[in-house]
């Protein structure tokens, strides 16, 4: 059995190319201190992990009508988050400085707050929002 592992690469490479080349439509996150930030998410979220993180990219996933019917049903929001920097993670699953990409978004709230599962991440700073398909979005692991 042959393996193509020059196509594989160029396989690669494209999704590459999809999620971080170009440029998304500018969004705006939170422009307050850190220590505000914290006080907002316990008050909000209490006892839910939260991650501060910059230059970050919302990825909106490219679905069929079926496919986000799908995600509705299930009480998501089509939406991942891509951060290359880690400000603080509240259960130092993250160190500062790390890059993270997030599970699917259950809530997004006042444009900083997106709510996951499992932990909320606070998008500070501006950042930006791309269209990507699934298998883009996943190659981030």
């Amino acid at each position: 059995m042959k393996i193509d592992l020059v196509g594989m690469w160029m396989d690669e490479v494209a999704i590459g190319a999809e999620l971080l080349s170009g440029l998304g439509d500018a969004r705006e996150g939170a422009a307050f201190t850190t220590e505000f930030m914290m006080d907002a998410i316990q008050d909000r979220f209490p006892g839910k992990a939260y991650c501060l993180v910059e230059e970050w990219i919302i990825f909106r996933a490219d679905l069929s009508h079926d496919e986000l019917t799908k995600v509705n049903e299930a009480g998501h929001i089509p939406l991942f988050v891509f951060a290359h920097r880690v400000v603080q993670d509240s259960r130092r699953r993250f160190q500062m400085g790390d890059w993270v990409r997030s599970s699917m978004c259950v809530t997004f709230r006042e444009g900083y707050m997106f709510e996951t599962k499992n932990t909320v991440y606070l998008l500070m700073g501006n950042g930006e929002e791309r269209v990507a398909s699934l298998n883009a979005i996943f190659s981030f692991f």
